[in-house]
């Protein structure tokens, strides 16, 4: 398969280096933005100095040095974005694809050989800037960047132009014009600018370890997208579609049949009308169906939980409070509903307001889900684990038990709220996956309308009912749990 492909790269490779539009910028760019960055930094460490920053000025250069060496690798692998998004569409609009199509190689050879000659000459060209600028650090300062942070930089970058790539050329892939690819292409950009700014941050405060976690995501989208491009590349259909067309009352018809259809058995318009969706339906089959069929991400969504808690748990371990920052002993009424911060990212302490602030949570991570192939949900659901593993771990300094401080604290309402958190989450990493794996016979579209309809059902039938419970056990039960074993 890899030969077949190669062949693909050669052959898209000539083609680039004969374009001196994709060259030249390209070459601009390796040679003259490393000198420049060079002679940048220079000046922001005679600026330090003269501003009085002393000793400080060396510290200011180490934060700043592998910042531009960042900045010097991604703006080649910018190109990348440009000569993905020509790959298939800019060659049917130049008539040149039916060659290409025609030859004897599988889709996923040819979807393969397009994505690593769209990756190979812009990543040459970063990695070409990043070692300019290193020697010319080496040779007008006398800083040195250490070569840990040397690789992190250049995994970074590979596993950015990977995502870049493999996203546009996924885009390319399933539109009709350069135009639309173009326009589609902001879905690719703005979070690739965002989590430049994010490594930013990072490599000003120095936390490394941060940034190889995040080469580890990058690599799992990276994965995940070209999985997604080889699965549903299609040459007959990218041959035959003939113009981008947003249909919407075609997609609400394929959407009410979808969400009438039971799971176990569901069925495209195209093959016949739906069972009669009744309430009583819903609560004895597609519920009972949707939980069997969805157990695998709703136990990768448990599992996550646990390990969550269980890191809050060693992360106590490791920086333990001080004693007598948190006194269980005498807990009144009173104190309890005292207790809870006056912020405006918490809600209040009633049951609607609970309720409105964990339905609002939920959802900012359902509409996040699409651009993040389900992890946001994910990620919302990490932050509140790792701080109860925490607090658990943090009794244990206190000589009480942590099992005593969960049964009290949590377990009142999370019978109710920890099921409706896993199921919500569970499905909404389903429906990210629905965009990289349609099922068989299934478009994309038709996939994530089918994703939609099964996240609505669960939500709406299960995570609403159970989060609305849990609400009413927090300010009603909770606190009478904690008082009858922590009360004075």
């Amino acid at each position: 398969m890899l030969s077949h492909a190669l062949i693909i790269t050669r052959r898209e490779m000539r083609d680039s280096l004969r374009d001196w539009r994709i060259v030249t910028p390209i070459i601009l760019l390796t040679l003259i933005f490393p000198a420049l960055m060079t002679v940048t930094s220079g000046l922001a460490a005679e600026v330090a100095v003269a501003w009085g920053a002393g000793q400080n000025a060396r510290v200011i250069m180490g934060r700043l040095v592998p910042f531009s060496l960042m900045i010097v690798g991604f703006f080649p692998i910018s190109f990348s974005l440009v000569i993905a998004l020509e790959s298939f569409v800019g060659e049917r609009e130049r008539r040149s694809i039916e060659p290409l199509l025609s030859t004897p190689v599988s889709d996923g050879e040819l979807y393969l050989g397009k994505l690593l000659s769209s990756m190979i000459l812009p990543v040459l060209a970063s990695y070409l800037g990043i070692v300019m600028y290193y020697v010319g650090l080496m040779m007008y300062s006398d800083y040195v960047i250490s070569s840990t942070v040397l690789v992190l930089i250049l995994v970074l970058t590979t596993m950015e132009a990977v995502v870049m790539v493999a996203g546009a050329v996924v885009v390319s892939s399933q539109t009709t014009s350069v135009r639309a690819a173009n326009l589609l292409a902001s879905f690719i950009i703005i979070p690739m600018a965002l989590l430049l700014q994010v490594e930013a941050v990072l490599l000003f405060w120095g936390d490394y370890e941060v940034l190889w976690a995040m080469a580890v995501v990058l690599l799992m989208i990276d994965l995940m997208l070209i999985r997604t491009g080889m699965r549903i590349f299609n040459r007959e259909e990218l041959l035959s579609r003939e113009f981008d067309e947003f249909n919407v009352p075609a997609l609400w018809r394929t959407f009410k049949h979808l969400f009438a259809c039971v799971p176990a058995s569901v069925r495209l318009p195209r093959d016949g009308p739906a069972e009669r969706l009744t309430v009583k339906r819903l609560y004895t089959r597609d519920v009972p169906q949707l939980l069997s069929l969805q157990k695998v991400p709703i136990v990768i969504v448990t599992v996550v939980m646990l390990a969550a808690m269980a890191g809050g748990w060693l992360f106590a371990f490791r920086y333990p409070l001080p004693a007598g920052l948190i006194d269980f002993q005498g807990i009144t009424d009173v104190d309890f509903a005292a207790s809870v911060p006056d912020a405006g990212f918490l809600p209040g302490f009633d049951p609607r307001s609970i309720f409105v602030h964990n339905l609002r949570v939920l959802g900012i991570g359902i509409a996040a889900t699409p651009l993040s192939f389900g992890a946001a949900p994910l990620l919302l659901m990490l932050a509140p684990m790792l701080l109860v593993g925490f607090f658990a771990g943090e009794v244990g300094f206190l000589g009480l038990s942590p099992l005593l401080f969960l049964l009290a604290f949590i377990l009142p309402h999370g019978i109710f709220e920890l099921p409706a958190v896993v199921l919500a989450t569970a499905f909404s990493l389903r429906f990210g996956a629905s965009i990289m794996s349609p099922p068989s016979g299934f478009t994309i579209s038709e996939s994530v309308l089918l994703s939609i309809s099964d996240l609505i059902k669960i939500f709406v039938l299960l995570v609403m009912p159970l989060l609305f419970l849990a609400a009413v056990a927090e300010v009603h039960i909770t606190p009478l749990v904690i008082m009858h074993f922590f009360g004075g």
